[in-house]
């Protein structure tokens, strides 16, 4: 397995599964981590598709915590793309993870991938609308974190025509960009059905929100409750500890 200048091999903790990250670039954060958590109720044999699937960290860990049949990842930059391939070589998945590298945004226009076949759709895309926050000058770094590429509305409606009827989506966002999040689901046919908020801790401000919607669904939201990540001491909570595979949960 190849491994080129600025990269490691992490080992996920979590039945065996590694990724390959370039320290020099964009390294996956625990919001990947609290979606693939999030999404594992994924019903077995589905077919999945990520979109903005960066490193391939939420196809793999989603690869270990569910039965999907398949997993396509979208991702636009040829290199990280690359890199995510050699992931999946890395933990044998290759009848199970494809990477196709391309722009959501030319999904259709391509034929690459199919409207209204696919059971679920995740994705943690940009949080950041283009001309906002610090804008940072390594290109794979901007492109993860800004809307240059893709706004938030290109992927919900990708998500959307790309989802059967009652399929399932899942992302991971910004609490201050909730009302445009459900005001754009529900333009594309998407019915918010859970909300989790993230904190960093009980004293501390929102900073994640999970989201699920059914493609057709009735209108009924549940908001789930608070996901703290860190006790007021700087540890993690007992329920990150879980995710993380800390204490050696599978």
């Amino acid at each position: 397995m190849e491994i080129k200048q600025n990269e490691r091999i992490d080992d996920l903790q979590y039945k065996g599964l590694k990724i390959i990250q370039d320290t020099a670039g964009f390294c996956f954060g625990i919001d990947s981590v609290l979606l693939s958590d999030f999404a594992k109720e994924i019903k077995a044999g589905s077919q999945v598709v990520d979109l903005g699937t960066g490193n391939g960290i939420i196809g793999i860990l989603l690869c270990g915590k569910t039965k999907l049949k398949t997993i396509t990842g979208i991702e636009i930059q040829e290199d990280v793309a690359q890199m995510a391939q050699r992931s999946i070589e890395l933990n044998n998945l290759q009848d199970r993870f494809s990477i196709i590298n391309a722009s959501i945004t030319d999904i259709f226009k391509n034929n690459l991938l199919q409207k209204n076949q696919y059971d679920a759709v995740v994705t943690n895309p940009p949080y950041k609308e283009k001309g906002t926050g610090v804008v940072n000058p390594e290109n794979k770094k901007l492109i993860a974190r800004h809307e240059i590429t893709a706004t938030l509305s290109d992927f919900i409606s990708t998500a959307s025509k790309l989802l059967k009827n009652k399929g399932e989506f899942y992302m991971v966002h910004k609490p201050e960009r909730i009302v445009d999040i459900i005001e754009i689901l529900r333009k594309n046919k998407l019915e918010p059905k859970e909300l989790r908020i993230v904190y960093s801790n009980k004293d501390l401000d929102a900073t994640l929100v999970l989201v699920k919607a059914i493609k057709g669904g009735n209108k009924f939201v549940k908001v789930l409750k608070p996901l703290y990540i860190y006790n007021k001491d700087g540890t993690y909570t007992d329920e990150i500890k879980q995710i993380y595979n800390i204490k050696g949960e599978e």
